[in-house]
């Protein structure tokens, strides 16, 4: 069965751009060209989503908010807005990736594909890999997106999920935001710091951490991060 894409983007010619490139590579893509439309086109059959923020009716972080009320598909942001509070709100809201306009269009199809891979090895995982893991208080099911501490649902997006599962297989190593981005996000890194930070940051929100003396996962001055023996 074939991945099903959304894409938002307002300006026809990109829009028909990323169309024609996904669907060479053998997905079905929906096009929506503005906040609303993408809204009222979406449902649980997607498999990814990519959005700009500055489109009419409502914006790409309207969406998001929209999206991620019932859905953990992965989300790629892809807008000429560069500042860092856009790139953090979005990634704050749940975003998993953010790329900046201009763009190469092999490098946004080869994030899809990232992304898509390591979505669907989580939502269906082969007999062979473990479908459950705990550490602590902190218990994972990798075939559900469940993700509980102390019993109670963490409520994490997608990547944050990844994120944690991927340190708690890790007990104990240490990890550059090099690696991390590489293992987690499945490609290649680009010297982008916040999307570590930004999920970082909430993942120890979401798990209660105190900044100053985290229990779970603690930062290695100039070297990385690490999650803690208990």
């Amino acid at each position: 069965m074939k991945s099903k894409i959304l894409i938002l983007e307002d300006d026809l010619g990109i829009n028909n751009l990323i169309t024609m490139q996904l669907q060479a590579e053998g997905y079905e893509v929906i096009q929506a060209f503005d906040g609303q439309e993408a809204i009222n086109l979406f449902d649980k059959t997607f498999d990814l989503a990519i959005l700009d923020i500055m489109v009419p009716i409502k914006d790409g972080f309207e969406v998001l908010e929209h999206i991620r009320k019932s859905s953990i598909i992965p989300i790629i942001f892809l807008t000429a807005r560069d500042e860092d509070m856009d790139k953090m709100r979005a990634l704050g809201l749940g975003a998993d990736d953010y790329v900046t306009k201009p763009f190469s269009i092999v490098e946004v199809v080869y994030r899809c594909k990232a992304h898509l891979r390591r979505y669907l090895n989580y939502s269906n995982p082969t007999n062979e890999i473990s479908d459950s893991i705990t550490h602590g208080d902190i218990y994972m099911q990798r075939s559900t997106f469940e993700a509980t501490l102390s019993q109670e649902p963490l409520n994490l997006s997608v990547k944050e999920f990844e994120l944690l599962w991927f340190f708690t297989e890790h007990i104990g190593q240490v990890f550059t935001r090099q690696q991390l981005y590489e293992h987690v996000w499945g490609a290649e890194y680009f010297g982008d710091d916040n999307t570590i930070m930004v999920h970082i940051s909430k993942l120890r929100e979401k798990l209660g951490e105190n900044p100053k003396q985290p229990k779970y996962i603690k930062t290695i001055k100039g070297l990385g991060y690490r999650m803690e023996k208990l």
